[in-house]
């Protein structure tokens, strides 16, 4: 898949498009980049993705509120979601840095300067709840009578629904935020994940015998916090969406380690069951499969270690239940 930042250079061949921040890569989504590759192969036209960096609700959050404000938080950071559109088959993705530039831009210039000049449209696949330009002006009928006169088509596809639900990002969020791993693992179509390198740590699991490797993660603030258990996947998988691979059964720690004085960026600590190999730089896949209790701050270490030794019963439990495939 290429990858452009900004409007510049212009695409170099006629594209079917959609639009949007593909934040998390949920069934809505992979719905929608399946009728992208096939609308674009029966025009004889490549694939072509426009998302935005940062979120556009990031950069209107920090507009309103400043250095308090309250970002929403990202389910895949800029390089896990490349790498699901990558994985999706997407042929080009550009990134357009969303701005106080870009966030004025009227609906006529979005269509002009982005779909037309920057994508070559000839035909744009947009949602159903889509909209575009300065103050959220833009619809469908706006941008389908902008196409007649710039040249390209425009069709809106209907929402994903799950129980009678329009699958979301949002939705996503709230099912992680509530610790309902398998409502969020139902409108994504594969477990929640988190991917990072193994970085060097203060070592003190490795006192009461259970090492944990600390997961350097790009996500802040967090979708979800807490003890979990975990599978995990040693640099063969590097996908958002995971491909199929052998996995490690283990526990997870993902918080700001209260008991321990606090940090102020989140840390993932991952413990592997029955594994003796050494982690450092390893890039590692978490998958989080069941929330086993929220993140506690505690008297002291002790506490916090018979605490410990509980969550790897409940782990080591669940996984009884629920072994991983050989």
């Amino acid at each position: 898949m290429r990858v452009f930042r900004g409007l510049y250079p212009a695409a170099d061949a006629d594209a079917v498009i959609t639009i949007g921040n593909f934040d998390g890569m949920h069934l809505g989504h992979q719905a929608l980049l399946r009728q992208l590759r096939a609308e674009a192969h029966s025009r004889g036209l490549k694939s072509s993705v426009l998302t935005f960096a940062p979120h556009p609700r990031e950069f209107f959050a920090k507009q309103r509120g400043g250095l308090n404000a309250v970002i929403p938080a990202r389910l895949h950071t800029l390089r896990e979601k490349l790498e699901a559109l990558a994985a999706a088959g997407v042929e080009e993705t550009r990134i357009c840095h969303f701005d106080e530039a870009f966030a004025s831009l009227s609906p006529e210039d979005f269509a002009r300067t982005v779909l037309v000049d920057a994508m070559r449209a000839k035909h744009v696949m947009i949602g159903d709840d889509f909209r575009f330009g300065a103050r959220r002006v833009g619809d469908f009928a706006l941008l389908k009578s902008l196409g007649e006169h710039l040249g390209f088509s425009v069709s809106a596809l209907d929402a994903q629904c799950l129980a009678g639900e329009r699958v979301s990002s949002s939705q996503v969020r709230d099912a992680l935020a509530a610790g309902d791993l398998v409502r969020a693992e139902a409108l994504l179509g594969y477990p929640y994940a988190m991917e990072g390198r193994v970085v060097s740590g203060r070592q003190l699991g490795r006192t009461i015998g259970v090492p944990t490797a600390n997961v350097k993660i790009r996500h802040n603030p967090i979708p979800l916090c807490g003890v979990f258990a975990v599978d995990v996947a040693l640099d063969e998988t590097r996908a958002a969406v995971p491909v199929a691979t052998r996995r490690h059964a283990g526990i997870a720690n993902l918080g700001y380690r209260p008991t321990l004085g606090g940090d102020k960026r989140p840390l993932l600590e991952v413990h592997l069951f029955d594994f003796a190999g050494d982690l450092y730089g390893a890039h590692l896949d978490v998958r989080f499969l069941a929330k086993l209790r929220d993140e506690m701050a505690f008297a002291d270490f002790g506490a916090l270690t018979a605490q410990i030794q509980q969550d790897l019963t409940q782990a080591r439990s669940f996984f009884d239940q629920f072994p991983i495939p050989s």
